[in-house]
């Protein structure tokens, strides 16, 4: 699976700082300081709808990580999975009347399209479900193997208990655990199993429905967990800089993954840091395909909204903040990018050295975009009340902007 084209990231006088992220594992915010090359795997969609405000809310924290250390001068291996098997899919599917192969391959490439436009940048490995599974199967057999997974009903399931580590991402308690795998996915009412919270690996073959060659498993696909996992420790290995994603994936998906991955390797951690973004609502309720309630970035773009504008939009909120999608928040946005734009179209202005150190240092203090935006701001109203006679100022704020916010003036 191909992922989309690079925009091109201008390069700054000077050098970025290391990043100081909240780590929803510890709690606390730490220092990111990767080696040469920083290692990055952020969760995809599974595409049976279109890239709503919530999901380019997500993966525009997980761009804005990839630009500070670019700004480092380190490079980047960032990973990205499409989820191109799953129940919600083959639903979706039967519901509209459509191969469920063609709903996958036309959402992911409605996906790929809204990621250029909001100029993120891409994976260098974006990798389906599908085409991961001659890989997934063997992780399976040597969890069942190992003792870290048993059948039940033809169907294969992970046991939590296999991972002294396990609990170490979300911190929750058993009956929280519990309430949360039924809602995201999981069975946890289903006789037989030895911990209610135990995901499945292997789904044996169902009537209608596709399936593989699980080898010794037998016919039938994998769990939502497990594919990230073959994905992440195929191309990065364990022990990789940061996983990502929604606050949603936190439990289970996170917390099961990492177990998945610390039962197969032996090895602790999965990930040195778990960030994670907020939600995005819409009419007071968190924007989800379930609930219907979504603004999608594909609609908007047919609108005539300048993709800057939304990327704006999303950054004048901390990710870490759950908030909601308003015409307002919109409308600001716009009236923001005008400003941006006037300003740096003069042929000169007040210097913008200090501006790029001020961007630099609220990105690096736990991504804060919303104190980057502000800082911009000033130095546009500056402009526009004073002006300046530094001849190289606009083109500088022009290429910090693009730079660090991702937003092309």
């Amino acid at each position: 699976m191909h992922a989309w084209p690079a925009s091109e990231v201008p390069a700054l006088p000077g050098k970025g700082r290391d990043l100081r992220i909240h780590d929803t594992a510890t709690g606390e915010r730490v220092t990111l300081a990767p080696g040469p090359v920083a290692r990055l795997y952020v969760c995809g969609i599974t595409p049976y709808d279109a890239t709503h405000i919530g999901h380019a809310a997500t993966y525009n924290a997980f761009d804005l990580v990839q630009r500070v250390w670019l700004d480092t001068k380190r490079q980047v291996h960032y990973v990205q999975n499409v989820t191109d098997i799953d129940d919600p899919l083959l639903e979706r599917a039967v519901r509209d009347g459509e191969d469920w192969t063609a709903l996958a391959e036309r959402e992911t490439a409605l996906f790929r399209e809204d990621m250029t436009a909001l100029r993120m940048l891409p994976p260098q490995h974006y990798i389906g479900a599908v085409e991961s599974i001659p890989k997934i199967v063997p992780l399976v057999e040597r969890l069942r193997d190992a003792g870290a997974a048993y059948e039940l009903d033809g169907d294969i399931y992970f046991s939590v208990a296999s991972d002294p580590h396990f609990g170490g991402v979300s911190h929750l308690d058993a009956e929280a655990m519990k309430l949360l795998s039924a809602e995201r996915g999981g069975d946890p009412d289903r006789p037989g199993k030895k911990n209610p919270v135990d995901p499945m690996l292997w789904m044996a073959a169902r009537p209608g429905e596709p399936s593989w060659d699980g080898a010794s498993l037998g016919p039938g696909r994998p769990g939502w967990h497990i594919e990230c996992v073959a994905i992440a420790l195929e191309h990065l290995g364990m022990g990789f800089d940061v996983q990502g994603g929604g606050s949603d994936l936190i439990f289970p998906h996170h917390e099961m993954g990492a177990s998945h991955a610390q039962a197969l390797t032996g090895e602790h951690p999965f990930a040195k840091s778990y960030v994670h973004a907020g939600l995005v609502a819409l009419d007071g309720e968190k924007m989800s395909k379930s609930r219907g309630n979504l603004v999608f970035v594909s609609a908007l773009r047919r609108q005539g909204v300048d993709p800057a504008a939304i990327r704006l939009a999303l950054l004048a909120h901390h990710y870490r903040a759950d908030w909601e999608w308003t015409d307002a928040v919109l409308e600001e946005a716009v009236a923001r990018l005008d400003r941006w734009r006037a300003a740096v179209s003069r042929p000169d202005g007040p210097s913008a050295d200090a501006l790029v150190e001020e961007i630099r240092e609220a990105m690096a203090d736990d991504l804060d975009a919303p104190a980057a935006l502000a800082a911009v701001d000033r130095w546009a109203a500056a402009q526009a009340e004073t002006g300046g006679a530094d001849t190289g100022a606009p083109g500088l704020v022009s290429r910090a902007v693009d730079a660090l916010l991702g937003v092309a003036l």
